[in-house]
Formats: C-alpha cells, sequence, structure tokens
C-alpha cells in the first residue's frame, strides 16, 4: 500500500514566499547543503534516499511521474514536457539539475521556480528524516545523504505537498542507482545517449545505456529518442524485459519537418497517434527539434498510452512556452554573446551544427572552460570547424580544469596563433570584444561561451548582475 505523505498542508506559493525569516534562514540552509558529499561523486546505492522517503511515507508514489534519462538533452525535453502538460491544464512539478544560479532552480511548481519560503518549509518537514538516515549510514561506516540525495528528497516531498497532478524528473546520472530512481515511472524517456561520466558509467555506449535503462520500470511506457546500436539494442532489450511498452523516435514517432525562424525553428512533428504541423519552437538546432519530437511522444503516452490525439492548438500554446536557460540562450546584441553548456563532445558536436544553421557571423570566438574530469580535448575538436578563435578561461567550480592545461589542449588543436587564455571570464569575455574590435566586424562577431555548466552558471550571474 502506498504510503501516507507526511507533510503539513502547503498554504500558496506566494504566501509562503513572504514567510517570515525566509531570507535569513536560506542562505545559511544553501551554505549547509552544500558541504554536504558533492552530486558529482557517486556512491552506489539507493539505500539512504529509499530509508528517507520511506520514513516520509513515500511521497514520490502519490503522483505519476515521467522519468528522463539520457546524456545530453535532458534538461530541455525535460522542460518541454512540462510546458506541454502545463498547457493542458495540469498541475505540474519539474525536477532538474543541475543549476545555473541557485538550487532552487531545480524544483519548479507550473514553470516557477520552489520560493524560498516553501523551500525552508520542505526542509523543515524532512529535516527529521534526514538526520535520522545520516546517523544510521555513518554508524554503519557508510557516509551521509549527499547533496543530489537530499534535494531528491525535497523535490518529492514538495510535490507531494503541493500536490502535483504529474512530475517531470530529470536523472541526475545514470539511471539504475540515481537518487530519482526510487520513484516509478510510468512514462520513462531515454535522450540520446553519449560517452560521458565514465568513471561511473561505464566506458561503452553499451554499458552506460544499461545504467540508464534502470529506470524503464515493469509495464511503464518508454520512449525512446534515436539511439547508436547498441544503446537501442539494451534499451530495447530492457523494455522487453519488464514489459513496457516501447516508441522509438524514427519509427514510431519523428521529426517531420523544419526549417529556421527567428528566435528558433518550426517543426512539423510526427506523433504516436496523429501528426502535428507548424510548431513553432522557440529554440535553436536540429537537436531541440529532436527532443521536441520525444516531449511530445512522451506526453501522449501520459495522456491516454498514445492513443489519444492531442489538441493542435494546445501543443502549439504548450511549446511556444518552453524556455531552456543556458542552452543557447541570447544574453546579449553587438556583439551576440550567447551562452550554451555543451559540456561533453556529444553536446558540443550539436552546438557546432546549430551555430552553422542558426547564426550567420562574420566572425564566431568561443570562451571555453571545462571541468577537469570531462574530455576537453573532444569538446574542443568538435568547436574548431566553427570557431575562429577560442580564449580558453577557467569556471568559479573548483573543479575547473586550470586553465594552462586546458591552453595547451586548444592549441594543439586550434594553433597557437588562434587561442587566448583569460583565467577570469570577465577578462576572457573583454579579450574576445577586443578581438572582434581588432577585426573591424564587431557588430558581425559572435562569442559563444560554453564548455561546462558552471561556467554558463557564471556567465549568467555576470549579465544578470547577480
Amino acid at each position: 500500500m502506498v504510503g501516507e505523505w507526511r507533510g503539513r498542508s502547503a498554504p500558496t506559493l506566494s504566501d509562503v514566499s513572504n514567510e517570515q525569516g525566509a531570507s535569513f534562514r536560506f542562505p545559511t540552509l544553501l551554505a549547509d547543503l552544500a558541504g554536504r558529499w558533492p552530486e558529482n561523486h557517486i556512491e552506489p546505492s539507493l539505500t539512504r534516499i529509499a530509508s528517507v522517503v520511506e520514513l516520509l511515507g513515500d511521497p514520490q508514489r502519490t503522483y505519476p511521474v515521467i522519468h528522463v534519462t539520457g546524456t545530453n538533452g535532458k534538461t530541455s525535453t525535460a522542460r518541454m514536457i512540462e510546458a506541454l502538460l502545463r498547457a493542458l491544464g495540469l498541475r505540474t512539478g519539474l525536477f532538474t539539475s543541475p543549476h545555473l544560479l541557485d538550487p532552487r532552480e531545480r524544483i519548479c511548481f507550473d514553470g516557477q521556480s520552489i520560493s524560498a519560503g516553501r523551500f525552508l518549509r520542505t526542509w523543515d518537514d524532512i529535516c527529521p528524516f534526514v538526520e535520522l538516515v545520516d546517523a544510521r549510514s555513518v554508524a554503519d561506516g557508510g557516509i551521509p545523504l549527499s547533496f543530489f540525495e537530499v534535494m531528491t528528497a525535497m523535490a518529492f516531498a514538495a510535490f507531494a505537498d503541493a500536490p502535483v497532478d504529474v512530475a517531470i524528473v530529470e536523472v541526475g546520472m545514470g539511471g539504475t542507482w540515481d537518487a530519482t530512481n526510487v520513484a516509478d515511472g510510468m512514462v520513462a524517456v531515454v535522450t540520446p545517449i553519449g560517452i560521458d561520466h565514465v568513471e561511473y558509467l561505464g566506458e561503452t555506449i553499451g554499458m552506460i545505456a544499461r545504467e540508464k535503462a534502470g529506470i524503464i520500470k515493469a509495464d511503464a511506457f518508454a520512449v525512446l529518442a534515436h539511439q547508436e546500436l547498441d544503446a537501442a539494442e539494451v534499451l530495447v532489450a530492457r523494455s522487453v524485459e519488464v514489459n513496457a511498452t516501447v516508441a522509438r523516435e524514427g519509427l514510431e514517432f519523428g521529426v517531420l519537418s523544419r526549417g529556421v525562424a527567428v528566435g528558433g525553428q518550426v517543426v512539423t512533428l510526427k506523433g504516436l497517434r496523429a501528426e502535428y504541423e507548424d510548431i513553432y519552437l522557440p529554440l535553436f538546432g536540429e537537436h531541440q527539434g529532436a527532443n521536441a519530437a520525444v516531449a511530445l511522444a512522451a506526453v501522449e503516452a501520459f495522456i491516454g498510452g498514445g492513443n489519444e490525439e492531442l489538441d493542435i492548438e494546445v501543443v502549439r500554446e504548450g511549446f511556444a512556452l518552453v524556455t531552456s536557460p543556458g542552452r543557447l540562450e541570447i544574453v546579449r546584441r553587438k556583439p551576440t554573446v550567447i551562452l550554451d553548456a555543451a559540456h561533453n563532445p556529444h553536446g558540443a558536436r550539436a552546438l557546432a551544427k546549430t551555430m552553422a544553421e542558426s547564426f550567420d557571423f562574420a566572425q564566431l570566438f568561443a570562451v571555453v572552460g571545462v571541468m577537469g574530469d570531462k574530455d576537453a580535448a573532444g569538446v574542443l575538436a568538435a568547436l574548431e570547424p566553427v570557431v575562429d578563435r577560442v580564449i580558453v578561461t577557467e569556471s568559479t567550480s573548483g573543479r575547473a580544469m586550470p586553465i594552462g592545461a586546458l591552453a595547451e589542449i586548444a592549441r594543439s588543436i586550434f594553433g597557437a596563433d588562434r587561442v587566448w587564455a583569460e583565467p577570469a571570464l570577465l577578462a576572457a569575455v573583454d579579450r574576445a570584444f577586443a578581438l572582434a574590435e581588432e577585426s573591424g566586424e564587431f557588430g558581425g562577431v559572435g562569442v559563444l561561451v560554453t564548455g561546462s555548466v558552471a561556467l554558463i552558471g557564471d556567465a549568467k550571474r555576470m549579465y544578470s548582475g547577480n
């Protein structure tokens, strides 16, 4: 039997955001949470998170879940699913990671980040149970709950307390051992799988696919983006094993046509039940068109098991609502500055293709900073055909690749005369502007900031003044 959620009945979001003392307690809580085991360190076990949600009464089982995994496109696809469901009149909860500026971005209701007051209230509800599990784990020789595990528990609890009609939950890393996998998604979505996080997920596409396939549960509906053969075989085999219904991009659904439009693109999508023409998607790139097809199929699978045609005007309204911060996001004009969190070669290749297709710059300068555990050479090699000059830099993350090492890699790919190094992001962007002025084509130059989510967070903070 499903446990009863133990949280208190919640007031409205606007009421909660004004709770007395929230502005004072919130920064302290964030600092405490940040001091936990970081989310880039994985200890493959569901024991801690399962213990917490069990003590809470399994809030993640009080609403249906659409579970999203993959290597690239997870966040954008999850956001598209959420926007479509919101357009259909459902109250939505959305859990994504990582965040760019504020951890509250990870937990959203109806497209809006959780308020500081509700964040604190949710923590107060789950804190005694987190502390109990922490103590038990440490006593048994283990570790306390990680930052990601706590955020996952908070999301599940907040969604139950709202309550939401449906939760769209993005996997943090992998699938089988990810903290979000204590939920059983009635729809499991797998975006394109590439090589990333090899130290935890494996060195081959097949190995990584086996880890991600763990979110496909018994009798669920599996919506699979286009995959390399090794990944597709693993995902289909898992679906057969657990009696899940399968829908595959390029077979049961897909993109029928697409064209570049101002601020994005116009697509015609083949859904599970019908074709949907002239859909404006305010995002750039072929990969985002494919993500839209996956999102549409996931919503069709959720609404009537893929047997009901959706209202075309609702579909248009939903996709028009989509935003994806830090994904080909334009934050300045003349010169145009674009932010994109392409942190692995697979993502960088999609980014390069989109830059060539959707933008017509006289020259493109890239400001690049990557994490020390990423394939920097692969990222830079993917960007080289479309980038004229590169300025390497470091994010404020302690995990950032040292600028000297990154500059050496960049010079081996671009040549020394096309590479500059600036440790600070502001100085790196200023260097790009100076190079644009020297070229005599200031207004026609594009500046692309990319390489890691942390760097994009720094850039958004710089441009927003936060």
